[in-house]
């Protein structure tokens, strides 16, 4: 991970204690962070329904911004435990599009060449209340 460009990345979008978080390996950003990042960067998302069950979805985010274009993925697998699934929440849809969108706007800021992931990307990466 490279400290300096995160540091001038954090700086460019103002982000605070509250938006950032260690987490084991890996530096974590917020969903209020990625909302930071997204209307700072003007970052455009529109979504494709790749697939949408009771228990399980994917969503496709085609995000841009000044000439930029990616497109990335977000899933979501209703389980009992995160042995047998991904999230624990019957939104499996909207949890999808959460992922598909921090995903984005990470990937086009250029946070995810840097090890940093959302809050949204995984049950596992939310911050833990002491």
């Amino acid at each position: 991970m490279d400290r300096e460009k995160l540091s001038k990345l954090y700086k460019k979008y103002d982000l605070s204690s509250d938006d950032v978080f260690k987490h084991q390996h890996y530096m974590i950003i917020t969903r209020a962070g990625i909302d930071k990042i997204q209307a700072i960067e003007k970052i455009k998302i529109d979504y494709d329904v790749i697939q949408c069950r009771p228990e399980f979805a994917v969503v496709k985010a085609n995000a841009s911004k000044e000439g930029a274009f990616i497109q990335t993925f977000g899933s979501a697998l209703k389980g009992t435990t995160h042995k047998d699934g991904n999230c624990n929440t019957w939104y499996v849809m909207e949890m999808a599009e959460k992922r598909a969108m921090s995903r984005a706007v990470l990937k086009i800021s250029g946070f995810y060449e840097l090890g940093v992931f959302g809050e949204d990307e995984s049950d596992d990466f939310k911050r833990k209340l002491i």
